[in-house]
């Protein structure tokens, strides 16, 4: 449990980052453009998350 935790957003970027691939080149490449984008985004607002859960711990 503890290892799903920690790494829970590296397994859901790159299960995005497989559903992006699937939908690429099943033709819909538009919506495959799309959801390859959440990877980063779910990457950016997991350092947020940490960077303010951080702060609150240093007070």
């Amino acid at each position: 449990m503890n290892f799903l935790k920690k790494y829970y957003p590296l397994v859901l970027s790159f299960v995005a980052m497989l559903y992006s691939v699937v939908m690429w080149f099943s033709g819909s490449k538009m919506e495959g453009l799309y959801v390859g984008l959440w990877p980063i985004t779910i990457l950016a607002f997991t350092l947020v998350f940490d960077q303010i859960q951080n702060q609150h711990k240093g007070k």
